[in-house]
This record gives C-alpha cells, sequence and structure tokens, in this order.
C-alpha cells in the first residue's frame, strides 16, 4: 500500500509539473491551438474617433511674405493668414459630445515649425521666435477640441530661411508625417480618453500601403486610415508616445519628420478644499 500511495504521488508531482510549464510557455508567446501567437495582454486601447463636423470649403492662405525681426539673440517671425469659410474662436458644434479635452477658446490655428510641438492660434495673425537656421513651417486649422481639419486647403506649408545662414530647403513634395496631439498634462475627466491626431502631407495610407505605426507605452498601433484617435486606458503620470512613417513592408520612409517622440502627462482632478 505504501508503494502503491508514493507511486501516485510520483504521478501527480510530474502532471503538475508538466501543466506549470505549458501554461509558462503559452504566457511567453507559444502558438496555442488555432495557430495564432498569443499577445501581452495591455488595458491600453486605441479606437478611431467618430465623425467630426466637416468643413470641406475651409481655406487658410498666407498673407504675403512673413515678416522677420531680429533681435538681440534670435528672431521674431510674423504670420498673417486669410481665414475662409471657418471661423476662428468658436466652439466646434459638437465639443460637448466629444469626450476629449476642449479649449474654451475656440477653433484655431496649429503651427508647427520643424516638427516641434504646436502652439495654438485663435486669431489670424500670429509670432513665433526662432534662432537663424532653415524651417520647415505648417500650419493648419483646428477644430476647438485640437482635430485638425484635413481639407485640402486647410493647411499652409513652406521652407523658411532665417538669418545669414546657408539655404538648405526640405523637399516638400515628398511624403512628410507631422505630430499633433496628445500633448502635455490632462487633469481629472480629460485623462479617461485622449485623442491621438497627426498631419500627412503628400502620402495616403491603406492597409496594403503606407501606415502610421503608433508606439504608446511600448504597445504597438497599426494606423491604416488617416483620422483621429481616442487612446483609453492610459495610466497616471508619465506616457510616451511614438510615431512613424512606415511603407507596406514595414521600413520607414525617409524625411525629416516620419519619427517623431513624445511624453505627455496624466494627473488625478485635485481634491476639492
Amino acid at each position: 500500500m505504501k508503494t502503491n500511495k508514493l507511486g501516485l504521488l510520483t504521478l501527480l508531482m510530474i502532471a503538475l509539473i508538466g501543466f506549470s510549464c505549458t501554461t509558462s510557455q503559452k504566457s511567453e508567446g507559444e502558438a496555442d491551438e488555432s495557430g495564432e501567437a498569443m499577445e501581452a495582454e495591455s488595458d491600453i486601447t486605441l479606437s478611431k474617433a467618430p465623425p467630426s463636423p466637416e468643413f470641406p470649403l475651409a481655406n487658410l492662405i498666407k498673407r504675403g511674405d512673413a515678416a522677420v525681426t531680429s533681435t538681440d539673440s534670435s528672431f521674431v517671425v510674423n504670420y498673417t493668414f486669410d481665414v475662409q469659410e471657418y471661423d476662428l474662436g468658436e466652439p466646434t458644434e459638437d465639443y460637448e459630445t466629444r469626450g476629449i479635452a476642449n479649449s474654451a477658446k475656440g477653433q484655431h490655428i496649429h503651427f508647427i515649425v520643424n516638427n516641434g510641438p504646436y502652439s495654438a492660434h485663435y486669431m489670424n495673425s500670429l509670432n513665433t521666435e526662432i534662432d537663424a537656421g532653415n524651417y520647415v513651417v505648417l500650419a493648419f486649422l483646428s477644430r476647438s477640441y485640437h482635430e485638425s481639419v484635413k481639407s485640402p486647403d486647410a493647411f499652409h506649408i513652406e521652407n523658411l530661411v532665417v538669418g545669414d545662414v546657408e539655404p538648405d530647403s526640405a523637399d516638400l513634395t515628398a511624403p512628410h508625417l507631422f505630430y499633433s496631439r496628445p500633448k502635455g498634462t490632462y487633469v481629472g475627466a480629460d485623462t479617461k480618453k485622449v485623442m491621438l491626431d497627426f498631419y500627412l502631407l503628400n502620402t495616403s495610407l491603406s492597409a496594403d500601403g503606407n501606415k502610421v505605426r503608433a508606439t504608446i507605452n511600448g504597445n504597438e498601433f497599426m494606423i491604416d486610415e488617416w483620422a483621429p484617435y481616442y487612446i483609453e486606458g492610459l495610466p497616471m503620470g508619465r506616457n510616451e508616445i511614438k510615431l512613424e512613417l512606415i511603407d507596406a513592408e514595414e521600413n520607414l520612409i525617409p524625411g525629416p519628420f516620419n519619427s517623431v517622440e513624445r511624453a505627455i502627462t496624466l494627473e488625478e482632478a485635485p481634491e476639492e478644499m
């Protein structure tokens, strides 16, 4: 009897060890019975945003040449735009239903220099202070909740040479990716759903063509449609986002702005006293 009990215990231990090894291997990505690799779970999701009001005739036109004035250490560049079929300073009509961060100052212009973080401008004149150098300047119309207007004439782009430097212009006919949102710090209710938005030039996206690879806190998402997206499930604190414009073989498309990394911060709402 003792020998039989010992044999049973031995068999049970072997079975338990085998079960433990099987689950461990699958958690590391072994193919399951369907033949598909198991993915690491993440609370972060990315989904296409619902349709927003369209502005098909919106037009952003630069008025004359940018005026450049020098200071002791840098240059101030002044732009004036004519804005047609679009009202700056007005709230976009559906802002209350979006559930995302919204500017109380209304619709505006996103102004981007060399794919740096944008500045928001609620009137048709703006200025920026920069050092001598070669720049690519992009301006486009934005809804009050910072979603870009992607109509054909709703943007302006140009090469800008400032100061006494050797001109080195970028090829503005090549494919370019510009980062727009998310940006900065999100607090309270605005942390639940964060918009991802970018601006494309001279390219389109498709399932079998060029794509944007979004890496959010190490989690990869393939985007094959130029549209705004909502990120949900982000943790409080620092979050890192990387966007890359890639071809059908997932190679980075050459260009000075086609890979960009940013960080944003999420914070709990302050407690009421």
